[in-house]
């Protein structure tokens, strides 16, 4: 078992941290008052002992259960000495790239990402901009329940959104392209999220023609019928523009999928291999065994095959960008990401970013001229069904006979034409169901006939 693979194996065992921090329904443990406060006590008292900056950056996303979240984890930051410094409403890679850049001891996200409102989670970076390692998660999360369990009270404490954090965060961004946008036409869908005025402000600001959609956050509106789980709307303004790109983030803005000209969608894998290209044919492609990339066991099979054939080699971890990155801290890569949309240029950031994946897209189609749907021509993605079947409890897999035979039976029919990939979710009471293969219908049947045994089994 690969390192990352056991990390998620551990993972499963804790109660509160999942793949990306603390999530859950806000006003329910573990996202209510009393564990926001100790999760502040407990990161305070971490930083202390270690002789840290005694100062944590936080930020939000547009979510109504954020602000009261954000002053509980500043409540029990205060309460063992240490200084909160507020954001307001920035992107989580915003918050790790103030993390990294100030004498900051950490930075906290208020955000569950891609979740509907009714849903809110905490993020925390250290002060190198990295999400924290499992056994530092695990040892907050042990203290947290000892706070809890001694009866610790929520005490919120006032805060003051600082602008100059996000426009400090914005400027770093703008710098990172070395040419105009000018004559570009963009539609940029921002899920009524994060991302709402930074990015039409960003974009706008480097030349390019800009239509913003999913705009005008209300606090329940995040995610909804918008941003990069739900691309229908981008797509037809896309076309209805005659926009040259479109772009949609999530609700934290730490993803972002692209529409193309023609309507066509390109998701993390195709970035992937957009920049792969790129950057290979530059010579900027690093990794310790040659050229590589980083990808989860979601990413298809067809964007393996088309890096093998470009020279590159690609490597594959559990799904979750914080194991995508320290497998290329462990390999030497510089480029890895998620098919969801989660890529990370670790020459530029720290972790995934939809603002700066988006400037690293419109970078390689003005260098080369040439449209989105053109460059994507090399790129032959397998057909891939995805399935998420909810679940009462998360049992262990391999334990139950009719799971495995079915997984078995799939497997077998596709041979070394596709792949199956089951996997419990790490922030919902979900099984995931992945089948690819060359074929349609049969990828169809497989999955839906997997997500029928493991519905009779755990539903």
């Amino acid at each position: 078992m690969s390192e990352g693979l056991a990390s998620a194996a551990r993972r499963n065992e804790r109660r509160l941290f999942g793949t990306d921090g603390m999530r859950g329904v806000a006003g329910q443990f573990p996202m209510d008052r009393a564990t926001a406060h100790a999760l502040g006590v407990a990161l305070g008292e971490a930083l202390t002992d270690r002789s840290r900056p005694s100062e944590v950056v936080l930020g939000m996303d547009t979510r109504e259960s954020g602000p009261w979240l954000a002053a509980e984890v500043a409540g029990g930051l205060a309460r063992v000495g240490v200084a909160s410094r507020f954001a307001g409403i920035i992107t989580t890679p915003g918050i790790a790239f103030l993390a990294r850049s100030g004498r900051y001891g950490a930075g906290v996200m208020i955000s569950a990402s891609h979740n509907p409102y009714q849903d809110n989670g905490i993020k925390v970076f250290g002060p190198t901009g990295y999400k924290l390692s499992d056994d530092e998660e695990a040892r907050i999360e042990q203290r947290i329940l000892a706070l809890l369990a001694e009866g610790l009270q929520p005490a919120p404490a006032p805060l003051e959104t600082d602008e100059s954090l996000a426009r400090a965060y914005c400027d770093y961004l703008a710098k990172t392209l070395p040419l105009s946008l000018s004559g570009l036409r963009l539609v940029l869908d921002c899920a009524h999220g994060a991302a709402y005025a930074l990015a039409p402000a960003l974009f706008q600001r480097l030349g390019a023609q800009v239509t913003a959609i999913g705009c005008s956050p209300n606090g329940r509106n995040i995610n909804q019928h918008c941003g990069s789980l739900h691309i229908e709307g981008l797509r037809e303004r896309v076309l209805t523009e005659r926009a040259d790109l479109g772009v949609a983030f999530d609700g934290d803005a730490d993803r972002a999928i692209f529409v193309a000209g023609d309507g066509r969608l390109a998701d993390g894998d195709a970035v992937l291999w957009l920049a792969a290209s790129w950057l290979h044919e530059q010579g900027r492609l690093k990794g310790r065994d040659g050229p590589t990339v980083v990808a989860t066991v979601m990413s298809n099979l067809g964007l393996e095959r088309a890096l093998q054939a470009a020279g590159i080699r690609l490597v594959r971890t559990a799904v979750g960008d914080k194991y995508v990155l320290e497998e290329m801290l462990r390999c030497g890569a510089v480029l890895g990401g998620e098919q969801s949309g989660h890529v990370i240029f670790l020459e530029y950031a720290t972790t995934g970013d939809g603002l700066l994946t988006a400037l690293r897209i419109l970078e390689i189609l003005v260098r080369r001229g040439r449209a989105l749907q053109d460059l994507l021509a090399g790129l032959k993605l397998y057909p891939q069904r995805l399935l998420n079947v909810p679940v009462r409890a998360k049992r262990d897999l391999e334990t139950i006979p009719a799971v495995t035979r079915v997984i078995g039976e799939a497997q077998e029919a596709l041979g070394s034409e596709g792949r199956v990939f089951v996997r419990y979710s790490g922030t919902e009471p979900v099984v995931r169901v992945m089948v690819e293969g060359p074929d349609s219908e049969t990828v169809d049947r497989l999955a839906q006939r997997i997500a029928a045994v493991l519905e009779a089994e755990l539903g």
